[in-house]
């Protein structure tokens, strides 16, 4: 690790949340001299943010932990447009209504990671659309545009991507890269935002603003990216058999929600305890330090961190009490999710219902590999049709999924 001197630094170094930097020196010290507002900016394409997004709202959470200031953008305006980064097919183009509000479901999640407020490392969340909605088009051309050169934004890799793939780009999308660079020089100038943060992914987008700012005001503001966050299997982070891990409750129950961070591989059991938890990391060394069967309790340890600080700590007492029942008690536990059936239904109804498989193919390999339980009981027929009970029904995918049906 880097000898740093600022805590900020320090903090996001020891916790393994920094790839690279625009001049780390230079951001070292003003972290030293004063507090720093740093933003980090996220698109309203969605009512919820998820996993893959969290190591993002931990930075500004980090941020914060170092007594500086998180600024959190919301992408009203650049939602319109389309983040190119990473895609191979143009987005879908929202509703100014469904985009505010996706803005509003998403703020709660933040509000359990950060503290807003008025004060002066209080959270703050603003909305570019407020700003980008105001420029006139020929006026973002003459003040913007003459500092972005056409060569150097079709060396972009979101850009490069596509033509390879000979995939269509819109023009639109092709100014994204200008829009997220006049962010960070708008909030410079209005905010006195002195660092953007974000994944290795938006390393050229955040140059584009570190030089933006320079160009246009003379002023030296930082950039710093994560690593690319992925599973020790090299699988995405945020995603799993079943579809995103949303961190609203509304979106993914707690209890789902527990059981992600406790199905962690061995193997990242360390490394999700220093990025997604606030636990010391004595305490994480001696976690990930645990052999065989014990790192099971590590699990654990991250599962109840990661629900608390997400949910709040009942949750993930709920959600930890449920799995203790149904995992080591047999039982069907209290946060298992559910689905109410009017009459008898399918196997492969219920268990897509539940949401314990993402499709009925998935479900008939389960069947056939004898990894699927009707009350503990493994199925040997994807053609069963489950009768209404007296008492809830519990299915089973594999070990570690589990679901409850009710019937009406």
């Amino acid at each position: 690790m880097t000898s740093y001197k600022s805590d900020l630094l320090r903090l996001l170094d020891e916790r393994g949340y920094i790839h690279q930097m625009t001049d780390a020196d230079g951001l070292d010290a003003l972290a030293q001299k004063q507090v720093v507002p740093g933003y980090i900016g996220f698109d309203a394409t969605a009512p919820s943010l998820h996993v893959g997004n969290l190591v993002s709202i931990m930075l500004l959470r980090r941020l914060q932990q170092a007594g500086h200031k998180p600024v959190v953008v919301m992408g009203g305006g650049t939602t319109r447009i389309g983040d190119p980064t990473g895609k191979d097919e143009v987005r879908k183009m929202l509703s100014d209504d469904a985009i505010e509000a996706n803005i509003a479901s998403i703020r709660r999640a933040f509000e359990q990671f950060l503290t807003f407020g008025d004060g002066p490392t209080d959270a703050v969340m603003v909305n570019n659309h407020d700003w980008l909605g105001k420029i006139g088009y020929i006026e973002m051309l003459q003040k913007v545009g003459t500092h972005f050169t056409v060569n150097r934004m079709l060396s972009f890799d979101s850009v490069k991507l596509r033509l390879e793939r000979e995939q269509p780009m819109t023009f639109l999308e092709f100014n994204y890269m200008i829009l997220q660079g006049y962010d960070f020089r708008h909030l410079s100038d209005t905010m006195c935002v002195r660092l953007q943060m974000g994944g290795s992914d938006q390393w050229g987008n955040i140059v584009n603003g570190v030089e933006l700012s320079r160009r246009m005001d003379g002023v030296e503001v930082f950039g710093l990216t994560t690593p690319l966050i992925t599973k020790a299997d090299g699988s995405k982070m945020g995603k799993s058999v079943s579809g995103a891990i949303w961190l609203n409750a509304d979106a993914l129950n707690p209890y789902d929600y527990w059981q992600f961070w406790r199905n962690t591989q061995d193997a990242d059991v360390g490394k999700f305890l220093r990025l997604f938890t606030d636990i010391d990391l004595a305490e994480i060394e001696r976690l990930e330090g645990l052999q065989g069967a014990d790192i099971n309790e590590a699990k654990k340890v991250l599962a109840d961190a990661a629900t608390t600080m997400a949910h709040g700590e009942q949750a993930a007492v709920d959600a930890a009490e449920t799995a203790r029942k149904t995992f080591e008690q047999g039982g069907a536990g209290d946060q298992l999710p559910t689905h109410t059936s009017n009459g008898p239904i399918a196997l492969l109804d219920a268990m897509l219902a539940l949401g314990l498989v993402a499709s009925k193919g998935e479900a008939r390999r389960l069947i056939a590999g004898g990894g699927a339980r009707i009350d503990g009981v493994a199925v040997d027929s994807d053609a069963v049709i489950i009768e209404p009970a007296g008492q809830p029904v519990r299915l089973s995918a594999g070990k570690k999924k589990h679901g409850l049906l009710h019937f009406g």
